[in-house]
């Protein structure tokens, strides 16, 4: 699910340009090489929250970084404008109606006590629709446990992208994406709201988060499989989205963008989210479907 919730100490371009990392050799996420008629370009995975002691990066993905090109990611974080924008257009309701009017008596009530644990009034946040309101007490608890969108792995990659004075292009726009939980109905977003309340309450969702950030942050391909496979197996609705929508719709429509990238005469160094990676259908299966050669660097 999307998680609505800067780099600190980056390394000098003389370190990238070495090919070490500063302070850490400790490898993070999943790093990709992916060639095809005489081209190369990386392929990383991200998350979209992050903590001190993250970064810099691990002398591989530093290095590849640094004999970019351009940099590539679902979304250049740094233009608010666009999403928020977005978010009015299919976040919210239209102006007289509320959330209040969506949910039944037992949601409202579940979903109003969640708000006052994280801080939150109904009134703040009734304009919302269902699955923003769940996403944003998702984000709210990582933060209260130190895990900050302001720290996420995309915003280091902008940083020394700027530095290099690197192109960066977007795989999405803020409006396509947002735009994707309209395939959600009442009754779905309703049902997504209450199992993340759910989830909260029981301590699970604080728990799976917590494991896909573990095992990014020490590249643990098995903890990420694991990872991956509990956010897109069983019968909630957040689950046949994350399936369906989340990865089965958007990594078709990502290998074709990074495909036409990598045609053009440039090397990019592609940062998405670290579950677009795994499976069979994930972004390194499927651009070998496509003819490229992929190799895992780790």
């Amino acid at each position: 699910v999307i998680v609505f919730a800067l780099l600190l100490g980056l390394v000098s371009e003389a370190v990238f340009a070495a090919g070490v990392s500063e302070t850490s050799t400790q490898r993070r996420g999943q790093l990709y090489r992916i060639t095809h008629a005489g081209k190369t370009s990386y392929l990383f995975g991200t998350i979209h929250v992050g903590k001190d002691g993250f970064y810099p990066l691990d002398p591989e993905a530093s290095r590849a970084l640094f004999d970019s090109k351009t940099l590539v990611l679902e979304l250049d974080i740094r233009q608010d404008a666009p999403f928020q924008q977005a978010l009015t257009r299919h976040g919210r309701y239209a102006d007289g109606d509320m959330v209040q009017n969506h949910l039944s008596p037992a949601t409202l009530n579940k979903m109003t006590q969640a708000l006052a644990r994280a801080g939150l009034s109904l009134p703040s946040v009734q304009h919302y629709k269902p699955w923003l309101i769940a996403n944003l007490l998702v984000g709210t608890e990582l933060d209260l446990h130190g895990f900050q969108r302001s720290q996420a792995v995309e915003y280091a990659l902008l940083a020394a992208a700027q530095k290099q004075e690197k192109t960066v292009h977007e795989l999405e726009s803020a409006e396509y994406q947002l735009s994707l939980f309209e395939m959600l109905d009442a009754r779905q977003q309703e049902q997504y709201l209450v199992e993340t309340l759910a989830d909260l309450v029981s301590g699970s969702s604080l728990k799976k988060s917590q494991a896909l950030i573990d095992a990014w942050s020490s590249a643990d391909a098995p903890g990420i499989k694991a990872a991956w496979q509990s956010a897109t197996t069983g019968d909630s609705i957040s689950a046949g989205f994350m399936q369906r929508v989340l990865l089965g719709k958007r990594n078709p429509e990502m290998a074709a963008n990074i495909e036409r990238i990598m045609q053009q005469d440039q090397v990019a160094f592609v940062g998405v989210g670290l579950l677009h990676l795994v499976g069979d259908n994930g972004l390194p299966q499927l651009l070998k479907r496509r003819g490229y050669q992929v190799e895992q660097l780790y």
